[in-house]
């Protein structure tokens, strides 16, 4: 089954699966993010790696369990025929209430379908305060497209 937009990409359908990413991500639901990606996808997120949709589902229920309110942007950094690169920003806590902004680079490969078949993530997670949050919920309709400030 497809999943548009279809490689290559071009500028304005990177940013749509841009988009569409950072919108399941922000449902916290690990099997509506998981129909993204193909049967035999891999990750490398952090230091995990995963192969395989039950692996992205396990990997991603525990990951909302412990990053509570979870709340993400993504931003398109470059494009190149099956491939998006991608950098974001996301804030949630843990269950002792202290809040983090973590910073990530993703390397994205799509196979003809739309499906993401390859995905690296690099992140640093930063403590913040309550007070420093910006990131709350889902990106409002008009925000979309807007750069992430670096701090």
């Amino acid at each position: 089954m497809d999943r548009p937009p279809l490689p290559p990409f071009d500028r304005a359908s990177a940013l749509t699966k841009v988009q569409a990413a950072e919108d399941a991500w922000n449902t916290r639901d690990p099997g509506r993010v998981a129909l993204a990606y193909t049967e035999d996808t891999v990750w490398r997120n952090r230091d995990v790696f995963l192969t395989g949709r039950a692996e992205v589902v396990a990997f991603l229920t525990a990951k909302w369990e412990r990053e509570l309110d979870y709340a993400l942007r993504k931003n398109l950094w470059a494009f190149d025929g099956n491939r998006i690169a991608v950098r974001f920003q996301y804030e949630s806590r843990d269950a002792g209430g202290q809040w983090y902004r973590s910073y990530g680079n993703e390397l994205w490969e799509f196979d003809e379908h739309g499906l993401m078949a390859r995905r690296e993530a690099s992140i640093n997670d930063v403590p913040i305060t309550e007070a420093e949050r910006r990131i709350l919920g889902p990106r409002p309709e008009h925000e979309r497209g807007l750069d992430l400030p670096l701090r």
